[in-house]
């Protein structure tokens, strides 16, 4: 992966962010450190990577449009670096995943994504724990009807083994 530009995030952010080895922090308003990460994954020969966003403060974070802002333009960023595939899969802690991923996704879809990316979601089951997982891919992307069918014969696979 291609290192993101922290001065052309910086630039857009509400919040100020850095690196800290290979992950970016920020740290918002109500003093709560957030690091966001990619780690590559291999699927099936196609470039991806696993997106994360973390709360490291572990500390309930109120609703900050501002948080929402700085992780798109991290997402933006990413993109203009990378012509890879994002992964998303939402934290299970506290049994929050299903709003997790409802907060994600009115996120994503806030900024008028949906004009620049395809975002595929799924719930996959491991031991009775539902996992909601995302897809993002930019819609140029030349392989986009491949990548959407590999993703999704990926989930059936996963549910089939449930």
């Amino acid at each position: 992966m291609q290192t993101l530009d922290i001065s052309q995030i910086n630039i857009l952010a509400p919040y100020p962010v850095w690196y800290e080895g290979e992950e970016i922090l920020f740290k918002t308003d109500y003093n709560i450190l957030y690091s966001v990460a990619f780690e590559l994954d291999d699927m099936l020969g196609l470039t991806a990577y696993w997106f994360r966003i973390t709360n490291r403060s572990g500390k309930k974070s109120p609703n900050d449009k501002k948080i929402q802002q700085t992780v798109i333009i991290v997402i933006e960023e990413f993109f203009r670096k990378n012509p890879d595939i994002l992964l998303y899969m939402c934290d299970t802690a506290n049994e929050q995943q299903a709003q997790r991923d409802r907060l994600f996704l009115r996120w994503f879809n806030a900024y008028e994504q949906k004009k620049k990316y395809v975002i595929k979601t799924a719930v996959v089951y491991d031991e009775g724990i539902p996992n909601y997982v995302s897809l993002i891919v930019p819609i140029e992307h030349p392989l986009l009807e491949d990548i959407q069918a590999t993703f999704e014969s990926e989930i059936i696979m996963f549910q089939n083994n449930q």
